[in-house]
């Protein structure tokens, strides 16, 4: 059978399951299968894709997804403040609150698919491996006259080119951990003025991020109990303290900010079902999570930090600041509460 005809009598199957699942169980890409509708519900967008990033605010109230193996992240909104001067962009909004790398964005679709509640609109992009990078959908606060003549607009003029699909090299290993120079590490570590600065420390050290979180030691960081993200969004929710919740993949990272309220269980997943944010976190692949402190100008900022088997990033949570700003009091009395090692 062809990719067609694998995609059909699978879903047939499985009519529940996502497209992302259904790429992954008959062995190709997200895009590949949206690209079978070409012509259909889908359409092929041209490039530069950041031209429709910079038109985004004309469609008024949307929902922003971004999302990784393990935490899907939805955000209600208006895209303002948006700046889209490569490779990089920037939207911040206080709704829609995101860091763009246009370097992963090779592919893009606008997809409108009928479904029970009507039809679904959406502006989807994929990095050239595949993977999805970011997703718009309508909400019925979408002008739908500005989504038609933005998609009309940054049609491609060619809907039949083949979309070409090209795996990353695997990432580098970490150096061994005996190579790292801990004291000048920690010296760095101590002198940081600006969480902004934390990467290109890193970089400098030639160090991964988890390696260095797990080497740096209890001045500056502490691991915790996996159940900890659960229980740090349970307090905050508890005390209505505003956070930041970051999520990233390949190509965005995208941002919530402001408390979180209603939290629901379904299987594996733990989620946020706020009106205007969503968050979807699959507790059963959270290996690893860490308390961490970085010094800066307006006093020390503390994060809680998850990570996969595989060291990934799935997510980091914040107290709500603004620059020049010291962190909520509130935030550290609830990081309070998680910050015991785990035990050996």
């Amino acid at each position: 059978m062809n990719l067609a005809e694998r995609y059909a009598a699978f879903k047939a199957a499985n009519p529940t399951m996502r497209i992302r699942d259904v790429a992954a169980a008959i062995g190709s890409t997200e895009p590949e299968l949206v690209a079978l509708n070409v012509g259909r519900t889908a359409t092929r967008l041209r490039t530069p894709l950041r031209d429709i990033i910079a038109e985004a605010p004309s469609l008024g109230r949307v929902m922003c997804l971004t999302r990784n193996d393990n935490v899907v992240h939805e955000r209600k909104g208006r895209f303002e403040n948006v700046q889209v001067e490569p490779p990089h962009g920037l939207v911040l909004g206080p709704d829609i609150d995101l860091r763009i790398f246009f370097s992963r964005w090779h592919s893009g679709f606008a997809l409108a698919e009928p479904t029970e509640q009507g039809e679904r609109l959406s502006l989807q992009f994929f990095d050239r491996d595949g993977t999805a990078v970011f997703k718009i959908y309508a909400t019925d606060g979408t002008d739908r006259a500005a989504w038609t003549a933005l998609v009309d607009k940054m049609r491609a003029a060619d809907q039949r080119e083949p979309l070409v699909i090209t795996p990353y090299p695997a990432d580098d290993a970490d150096r061994p951990d005996c190579e790292i120079a801990l004291d000048a590490l920690r010296t760095d570590w101590r002198g940081l003025r600006d969480t902004h600065d934390f990467f290109p420390m890193l970089r400098k050290h030639k160090v991964g991020r988890v390696q260095a979180l797990r080497l740096v030691g209890e001045e500056f960081v502490q691991q915790l109990a996996t159940q900890s993200a659960r229980a740090i969004l349970e307090s905050v929710a508890a005390a209505a303290t505003p956070i930041m919740i970051f999520v990233g993949s390949p190509g965005c990272i995208q941002i919530h900010s402001g408390p979180v309220k209603r939290l629901v269980t379904t299987g594996p997943w733990f989620n946020v079902l706020d009106p205007d944010f969503n968050l979807h976190l699959r507790e059963t692949a959270i290996a690893s999570v860490f308390h961490v402190r970085k010094p800066t100008e307006d006093g020390d900022v503390n994060s809680i930090e998850l990570y996969d088997a595989r060291h990934r990033q799935i997510a980091l949570i914040f107290g709500v600041r603004k620059p020049g700003k010291p962190e909520l009091p509130a935030w550290r009395e609830a990081i309070a509460g998680l910050s015991r090692p785990v035990a050996a």
